[in-house]
């Protein structure tokens, strides 16, 4: 009996050992490496939670690409667009409980010479540990796991929303223009109310011709759509359009009203509109996997999708 005892004081001293707040820190200094600052590193996935990292490549390796211009604080922790990399020092640690402890860091910015930034003030962050089969993961970091999983809920609503509008534009509308083999609407949403949509829409039909999608047809059809939800499904039921030709400024403003101005800037904005049509086709062509690098309007050269 005494020898079971001391076996069971002599484990329990084992692990209290193995989580002293020293070795807490240095875990956490290690985890520290693996922060997402605007991409999610693929050995991250063996410094986290299960569900922490599920979360986290929703985010970077599952939302369109323009959701990280859209929301870029999502996408950074840590740093910001000056060009500066994160330094770290893991100030303390304190055990929430035997599985559960959350570290202080505090964060310098330094470039890349290794000075220090002195104009960026130090930060204070939290990262959150738990302890899995025997090992300490990072949980969270400054509870950003439930901002991110808020946001992942709206996107899946904005993404059925942007797929039944893509349905109609390529079903109602394509049907009058001449057909390529692949239509790929493009949607830039210029305001959302309950079930209404204004947003300056394109429909556009491509050929693939070797790694190049030829531009054979499209339109513009900006205008106000209404959707109704069905189940978890929405459905256009209709759509006021701008009218072509001398009145198509009085109808768009009558469509857009207090958001004429805003719809004026962007769809006069070639910039604009060619930046969204890059980016959406991109997603395009991940979603379906098509081995297409360029695209190209008739008449003039073909442009690059992929630096």
């Amino acid at each position: 009996m005494k020898k079971i005892l001391i076996f069971a004081l002599a484990a329990l001293l084992f692990a209290a050992c193995s989580d002293s707040e020293k070795q807490l820190k240095e875990r956490a200094a290690e985890l520290c490496k693996y922060i997402p600052d605007h991409e999610l590193l693929e050995q991250s996935k063996d410094y986290m939670t299960a569900d922490f990292y599920a979360v986290l490549d929703t985010m970077f390796n599952q939302l369109p690409e323009f959701e990280a211009m859209d929301h870029e604080w999502l996408y950074y922790f840590v740093t910001g667009n000056g060009g500066t990399i994160a330094d770290y020092e893991v100030a303390g640690v304190e055990k929430t409980d035997n599985t559960h402890a959350i570290a202080t860091i505090k964060v310098r910015q330094k470039w890349e010479d290794g000075s220090f930034d002195e104009s960026s003030d130090v930060e204070e962050h939290k990262l959150y540990m738990e302890k899995v089969d025997g090992q300490w993961l990072m949980s969270d970091f400054d509870e950003h796991k439930a901002d991110c999983i808020r946001h992942i809920a709206i996107n899946k609503k904005e993404q059925v929303v942007r797929n039944a509008i893509s349905d109609y534009l390529v079903k109602e509308i394509g049907e009058h223009y001449l057909k390529g083999e692949i239509c790929i609407p493009m949607m830039i949403m210029i305001h959302e109310e309950d079930e209404l949509f204004m947003g300056d829409f394109w429909v556009l039909w491509y050929d693939q011709v070797g790694d190049t999608l030829k531009c054979v047809s499209g339109g513009n059809h900006a205008g106000l759509m209404t959707l109704n939800k069905e189940g978890d499904q929405y459905k256009v039921t209709s759509f006021e359009q701008t009218v072509d030709g001398a009145g198509n400024e009085a109808s768009a403003k009558r469509i857009f009203g207090s958001y004429f101005d805003i719809y004026q800037d962007i769809h006069s904005n070639e910039k604009i509109r060619e930046a969204v049509r890059q980016e959406q086709l991109r997603e395009y062509l991940k979603k379906h996997n098509l081995n297409v690098r360029y695209y190209q309007d008739f008449g003039w050269p073909a442009v690059a999708l992929y630096e």
